[in-house]
């Protein structure tokens, strides 16, 4: 049934061209489990042959998934705080974590939200802790594009050196993904420890 509905969404709207992609990548960015590796691959792969430009296709998927994350990030801002508040009693989320979760995206949303733009099961949904925490919508985008823009761009790779072989592409995905979680942890330990370098010269003055 997914594969069905894939399938159509892709006949569908991938005939629209780089509006296409800008559709396709919102959906992948906002809460309907549709697949980026589908949409930008098979772009680059038609920018390969002369059909479309490739500066566009990553351009169109950056600019997709930015908005289906801006989309996310309003849900949570508008409807987040008073779900909690009306029940979060009954799973167990107190107002004080609710500050401690605001206490936490003011002073590391940047990286949380561009390291979470490049984990597995975690990019789509970044945007809701960050939105229902009130994080700088300024920051948020320009982490949510700088996340996404890198991810577009391997995605683009792929198409653009694996053309449509879906298995060659998917292969080569699978050991960029695991590259993409050495480099975050690596960024967020480093982060971490300049952080706390600094919190502790600032407390010694």
């Amino acid at each position: 049934m997914f594969h069905q509905l894939v399938t159509w969404i892709v006949s569908t709207v991938g005939q629209w061209g780089y509006p296409g992609i800008i559709i396709l990548m919102a959906l992948e960015s906002s809460f309907f489990p549709f697949p980026s590796e589908v949409v930008i691959p098979p772009a680059a792969y038609l920018a390969v042959s002369g059909q479309m430009n490739i500066g566009m296709v990553i351009l169109c998927g950056t600019m997709g998934s930015l908005l289906g994350a801006i989309f996310n990030y309003v849900i949570a801002l508008r409807f987040g705080r008073p779900f909690f508040a009306r029940y979060g009693r009954y799973i167990l989320v107190s107002p004080k974590s609710l500050e401690k979760a605001d206490l936490f995206f003011n002073r590391h949303g940047h990286i949380s939200t561009f390291i979470g733009r490049l984990l597995p099961g975690l990019r789509q949904y970044i945007s809701l802790p960050a939105g229902l925490a009130r994080m700088n919508i300024f920051t948020f985008c320009i982490a949510t594009a700088l996340g996404a823009g890198i991810w577009v761009v391997i995605l683009a790779a792929m198409g653009y050196w694996f053309g449509r072989n879906e298995q060659l592409i998917l292969q080569n995905l699978h050991w960029v993904t695991l590259a993409l979680l050495s480099g975050c942890a690596i960024a967020a330990t480093l982060y971490w420890w300049r952080w706390k370098n600094r919190t502790e010269d600032t407390s010694r003055d």
